[in-house]
């Protein structure tokens, strides 16, 4: 089948997400590039030609190819190049910060999206919301690490902020995101404490007492929030609280999301950072992490088995 592949067009994001050296003989699905693909990472189109891709116009890949590949969300100037039906795959977040394209454009348009999330994979049409059980769970955890990494760097760097051994840090959660976050953040050996699930009792004691908190949870619908509103009015003022898990108004109640260029606000003496794609500060390291997992459990195999999930 025919794959389009288009350059995300979302704020600030510069990750390549299939790279020359991944595309490999068994393929079994025909690529079509759009112009300047791997641009940022200074590949030229003649080098996915060389694997056998086709390199076309964004316009053209729209009208000829029944599945579209953008790693982010499309953006509206988009819209109206998307036909009836088409399948859409990447990381589309159609409960979270795609809830509005899915809501006012997918729907309409009948559209197929396949959201790539690391943890739970779905597919989705309508109604439909359809766990996706052929990718494994975590098959992209190194880019949610560096997920956890970028926006510990970004936030501190955009608040003016260097932490040292007098500063208490709280660390939410445990998993690829936290870890990246943890790792980058003890480099500059703070009062650190990472709470898990179970002892998230202890951190809503001592909410008060930290400098820095960092979010590493995704809402997954059993709990409301991570955060509310009446507990951050225990924060103790000028607190910079770091969602690196990116999950807006959910995770922390009432957060928005920012972007790369503009990436934090200032709310009630309260600074928060909250950007859904900080790994593309390191877009060439996680390009290749991106491109090198991707291959391997989404491009490669016959894009049909998507489809097959809605019959």
């Amino acid at each position: 089948m025919r794959v389009g592949f288009v350059i995300p067009t979302y704020p600030g994001e510069k990750r390549v997400a299939l790279l020359p050296e991944h595309i490999t003989d068994d393929y079994e699905n025909q690529l079509i590039i759009e112009t300047g693909f791997g641009a940022n990472l200074g590949i030229a189109d003649a080098e996915y030609q060389a694997k056998g891709c086709q390199i076309d116009t964004r316009e053209n890949i729209f009208n000829s190819c029944d599945t579209i590949f953008c790693l982010k969300l499309l953006s509206p100037e988009d819209y109206h190049l998307l036909r009836e039906g088409q399948m859409i795959i990447g990381w589309t977040h159609p409960t979270g910060s795609g809830t509005a394209f899915y809501q006012n454009v997918a729907c309409k348009k009948r559209l197929k999206i396949i959201d790539l999330d690391n943890i739970y994979p779905t597919a989705n049409l309508g109604e439909k919301h359809i766990p996706i059980t052929f990718i494994k769970k975590n098959f992209v955890w190194k880019n949610s690490y560096y997920a956890g990494v970028c926006s510990v760097m970004h936030a501190l760097l955009s608040a003016g902020f260097y932490p040292d051994s007098n500063t208490k840090v709280a660390v939410l959660a445990s998993g690829s995101v936290s870890q990246g976050a943890y790792s980058f953040i003890s480099k500059f050996n703070v009062d650190l404490r990472m709470f898990y699930r179970k002892t998230m009792s202890e951190f809503y004691e001592t909410i008060g007492e930290y400098d820095i908190i960092i979010n590493g949870i995704e809402v997954d619908g059993t709990v409301k929030h991570i955060i509310t509103k009446e507990q951050l009015k225990q924060v103790k003022r000028g607190c910079l609280i770091i969602d690196s898990a990116a999950d807006a108004g959910n995770a922390i109640e009432g957060t928005r999301y920012m972007t790369i260029a503009n990436p934090l606000y200032e709310e009630d003496g309260l600074y928060f950072y909250e950007v859904n794609n900080a790994p593309s500060m390191l877009y060439r390291k996680t390009s290749y992490e991106i491109s090198k997992s991707f291959s391997e459990w989404v491009y490669k195999k016959d894009v049909k088995r998507f489809y097959d999930l809605f019959d």
